[in-house]
């Protein structure tokens, strides 16, 4: 069975915005623990919201500065081949788009 199509848009409901929070970081840390132990990677996340005082952290603190020492222990150059930021994603997604475009005229006109 197919999941259905959501619109992605703020939940104006309060209540009903802090359930999904909940339930969907629930979710996004399981997928995280299946991620780590398939692939046997080290990973953490560090998760800021309204809802809490403090960062909720996953595994556990010690995990996290684990993996926060072995990142830091790299070189910078290192460090940055392994860093993204949401200005270097979307020129990515900018040319995905472009070449698919581009393989498909191709494609048209080839089959003329």
């Amino acid at each position: 069975m197919k999941g259905r199509k959501m619109k992605l848009a703020l939940i104006s409901n309060e209540s009903t915005r802090k359930t999904t929070f909940q339930k969907r970081k629930k979710g996004l840390m399981k997928k995280a623990s299946e991620l780590a132990t398939l692939c046997g990677i080290n990973m953490c996340m560090i998760i800021y919201s309204s809802y809490n005082t403090q960062p909720e952290v996953w595994p556990s603190p010690s995990g996290v500065q684990s993996v926060l020492n072995d990142f830091n222990a790299m070189s910078k150059i290192d460090q940055s081949k392994k860093m993204l930021n949401q200005e270097m994603i979307m020129p990515m997604e900018d040319n995905d788009n472009e070449n698919i475009e581009n393989n498909n005229n191709n494609n048209d006109n080839s089959a003329t």
